[in-house]
């Protein structure tokens, strides 16, 4: 799976590895310093910036191990973290926007290593493709070779306004960035601190935690690797960043290196697709103090049910899922939890393949082809008609979220200001005109014109859908609605699971796929990389330059009303080449026991983390 280049996204994996073997130990023994968090998707990476690991639980372990220069609340609101720096303009003109960013003076790595602003510039690797190619390092818009860093930073906005490299003060303690014109959302795009003396002390093989000395030694050699762009050294970095911190399992075998951070936890353990456990970080400074919590541990359950009785039995403290119906009803009825509901920002959406997904080396030749022409448009227009998209929300969401209506916009949700404005327009109203029904009786006649013999059961056309794991009741249910509304399209349509789902959506054996996006920050152009065609989201191969030169043009700062304009236009384009439809906003519930205090679910990932350190007993 490639997930973003340059978005600032992490898919919902709700697919869940199965609860495996032994007990869990109860949650209200001993002290009351350990939080134990169901979590609905196994750890994968250590690193979660890389196109194949950029899943919700390892972008979660890496905000409880990482502290950087700001964070979202639960407001939505981008609130500026003073304790590890600060950041502000230096210049301002129409052609040159700089910004400076300082790390306070003292902050430390887990390892006692000081943090200085020469550890912000391995962000300027992972995010600028001039820099890889002038480095030796590749060119991430290569669809066939796979740049040294395997960064899903590269075709965003910092990587089409960034000019030149970052400068150091001569105090090593300030990064400052120019860009080639005041970006809209500015403050998102800055960097963030990486401890590249790990790095370069694991490409030397060294298994071992370094002195301070030895550290900055290496830290030296990174540096100066970065400056004389010494692609060797640097290839020998890329590839430690981009593999090994790929791992399920944390044990006394594991190399300490890869466990460095400066976030208030550090990773101890982690027993692969059953837990990862994180306790406090002795050296943490980066970040606002933390409360008492000691220890929190990630415990991965296969479904909302089991959950439900683990909270039940004061195993587990926190269960945040999008369970069913059944699970939200036990929830409430437990005594001693607190229930919190509601929808997050996570959305559900189905997308159809059109061409060979960057970075594959096969070919799709699928029914939904855009080789194939007018065939292949009529085929996508008519699985979209035919898609059961309300009978979805009627049966499987509406039943947690009472309020849940039916998305209509690839760009904005229901509630944000500008959503009234753009299902109007944008095109949409072909996949809602008229009933279900006939819908899709107007998709069997678009499969009736390649098809003649085409009707309800006929199978005439093989779709291979991929939507999650076996064991994700929700979407297996989920996926059992479609296969039975697109059979009366003349679709064969598979419903099998897929272990491992995430990893294959590039896969260009599969014709459809639904699942989430779940935005971590809020940006004018946080939906291009999912689109653009040298977006790194864009795993359906689509290509289209009309597109391209409008998701484009939203790098640049504009009213309100221009920003919603453009979207119209942007959606009335993936609407009119039957792409991607939005389905329903993912509906939260949080059970939380009610002991535990601070815990305020945010709609933006991290969602139930933000403020880890406002959690107490």
């Amino acid at each position: 799976m490639k997930l973003t280049r340059g978005a600032k996204f992490a898919l919902a994996v709700v697919a869940v590895a199965g609860l495996v073997g032994g007990a869990i130990a109860p949650a209200v023994a001993d002290t009351r310093s350990t939080v134990i968090v169901v979590a609905s998707n196994a750890l994968t990476s250590l690193n979660g910036s890389t196109p194949d690991t950029n899943l919700v639980t390892n972008t979660d372990v890496a905000y409880l191990t990482g502290s950087g220069f700001a964070y979202y609340n639960d407001k939505k609101q981008l609130i500026r973290n003073t304790t590890f720096g600060a950041f502000k303009v230096v210049k301002n003109t129409a052609t040159d926007f700089r910004v400076q960013y300082t790390v306070a003076a003292g902050r430390l790595w887990s390892d006692g290593t000081p943090i200085t602003g020469e550890d912000l510039l391995l962000s300027h690797i992972l995010g600028s493709s001039d820099y890889s190619k002038t480095a030796g390092l590749g060119d991430p818009t290569d669809s066939k070779i796979v740049p040294a860093f395997n960064s899903i930073g590269y075709t965003g906005v910092y990587d089409n306004s960034i000019v030149g490299t970052p400068t150091l003060s001569s105090d090593k303690m300030s990064v400052t960035l120019q860009f080639n014109k005041k970006i809209p959302d500015w403050e998102l795009y800055g960097p963030g601190p990486s401890p590249v003396h790990a790095i370069v002390l694991m490409s030397q093989g060294k298994t071992k935690l370094g002195t301070v000395a030895e550290n900055e030694a290496a830290r030296d050699l990174f540096v100066k690797a970065f400056i004389a762009k010494d692609s060797v050294s640097l290839k020998k970095y890329g590839k430690v960043w981009s593999e090994d911190y790929n791992i399920k399992t944390v044990n006394s075998s594991t190399n300490p290196l890869l466990l460095v951070g400066n976030g208030g936890y550090l990773v101890d353990s982690a027993v692969a697709d059953q837990n990862v456990t994180m306790k406090l970080n002795p050296k943490y400074n980066s970040g606002p103090k933390t409360s008492g919590i000691e220890t929190i541990v990630y415990k991965f359950m296969s479904d909302g049910t089991a959950a439900a009785q683990a909270l039940a039995n004061k195993e587990i403290d926190i269960y945040q899922g999008q369970p069913t119906a059944d699970a939200v009803a036990q929830l409430k009825a437990i005594k001693g939890v607190t229930v919190i509901g509601g929808t997050n920002a996570c959305y559900e959406h189905v997308d159809l393949r059109v061409g060979a997904a960057s970075g594959t080396t096969t070919s799709y030749n699928g029914p939904f082809a855009a080789s194939s022409g007018q065939k292949g448009k009529d085929l996508r227009t008519a699985f979209l008609l035919a898609y059961p998209r309300e009978e979805i929300i009627t049966k499987l969401i509406k039943p947690i979220n009472s309020s849940a209506i039916l998305v209509n916009s690839l760009f904005t949700l229901p509630g944000e200001a500008a959503y009234v404005k753009i299902v109007g327009p944008n095109g949409s109203s072909k996949y809602t005109a008229g009933t279900q029904a006939t819908r899709t009786a107007s998709a069997l006649a678009l499969v009736k014109k390649y098809f003649p013999t085409a009707k309800d059961g006929s199978g005439s056309v093989k779709v291979k859908l991929l939507w999650g794991q076996p064991s994700n009741q929700r979407r297996a249910s989920e996926a059992a609605l479609v296969k039975a509304a697109l059979a009366k399209a003349g679709f064969d349509v598979t419903d099998a699971g897929t272990s491992g789902w995430s990893g294959f959506l590039d896969d260009n054996s599969f014709d459809a796929q639904f699942f989430a996006w779940c935005p971590s920050s809020v940006t004018q152009t946080g939906t291009n990389a999912n689109f653009q065609s040298d977006g790194g989201n864009n795993f359906l191969g689509y290509d289209n330059p009309a597109l391209d030169s409008i998701l484009h043009s939203l790098e640049v700062k504009m009213p309100d009303a221009q920003i919603t304009a453009k979207y119209v236009l942007a959606e009335r384009l993936l609407m009119a080449d039957a792409i991607s439809l939005p389905i329903f906003a993912h509906p939260a519930a949080t059970a939380i026991n009610s002991e535990l205090s601070g815990v305020k679910p945010a709609p933006l990932t991290p969602n139930l983390l933000w403020n880890y350190w406002e959690w107490h007993y």
